[in-house]
């Protein structure tokens, strides 16, 4: 968008160009202001693209605001006298409105800038970077020893979960947590696989298992038993990983 700053020791005229600045999409008001120095002092830093200027003013002129401000902006000249124009034309300025300013006179002369100052094209998208589809990274939460305490368990760490009557003991490498929840409420709320009841009091993930052997699954330094009621489903599961 083009950077505007309005200037003229008048209010109301800088209402009305403010009002005109809001209703173009490719203008931006930066700021309105009574005071040409404190303009030619942003104008300098760079911070604008268009002024639109008023001509009679005190302590600094429109057209000594000109000479001074060189060719760091675009200009607008807002007047009510019209014996200023060639004056200002051989400033380059781009247009010269006289007052009282119409929207539609407004238009044409913001239309001009826009040809001169053109807007930067958005540099196009990079493609994305082909990759190889990743398994999304779940996770819950489980209540602490405190009221207000919850903690968060990634899924990927945890190796096995014993049942304690209506207590879960959650091992993790190295880390234990014991929250308040049943067994059967836990495992409704993990994914299966790789999840998996294996006996009436534990739940193992699929992919830290190191052996099975009959009805024991050895579990890094773990042994956990197999019921016959879930042995069927453990060893389809394994038979397709």
């Amino acid at each position: 968008m083009i950077r505007c700053l309005a200037v003229d020791d008048e209010a109301p005229a800088l209402a009305i160009l403010a009002d005109y600045i809001g209703q173009l999409p490719f203008l931006r008001l930066v700021g309105t202001t009574t005071n040409p120095i404190e303009a030619l002092t942003l104008v300098q830093q760079g911070q604008v693209d268009l002024v639109f200027l008023d001509i009679q003013m005190p302590k600094l002129t429109g057209l000594q605001f000109l000479k001074l401000a060189g060719n760091r902006c675009k200009v607008v000249l807002t007047t009510a006298y019209p014996e200023y124009a060639l004056e200002g034309y051989e400033n380059d300025v781009v247009d010269y409105l006289l007052k009282p300013i119409s929207f539609e006179r407004f238009v044409k002369a913001a239309q001009k800038v826009l040809a001169l100052v053109p807007l930067p094209q958005p540099l196009p998208a990079p493609a994305p970077a082909v990759a190889p589809m990743a398994a999304p990274a779940g996770h819950m939460f489980v209540k602490g020893e405190s009221k207000n305490k919850f903690l968060r368990v990634n899924h990927a760490d945890i190796l096995y979960i014993e049942g304690l009557s209506n207590y879960v003991s959650i091992h993790l490498p190295g880390q234990r947590i014991v929250t308040y929840q049943t067994l059967r409420e836990l495992a409704e709320t993990l994914p299966q696989p790789p999840f998996l009841r294996v006996h009436k009091s534990f739940i193992v993930s699929l992919d830290k298992i190191r052996m099975v052997d009959g009805n024991t699954i050895y579990l890094h330094d773990k042994e956990i038993p197999v019921s016959d009621t879930y042995r069927e489903q453990l060893y389809r599961l394994i038979r397709e990983a």
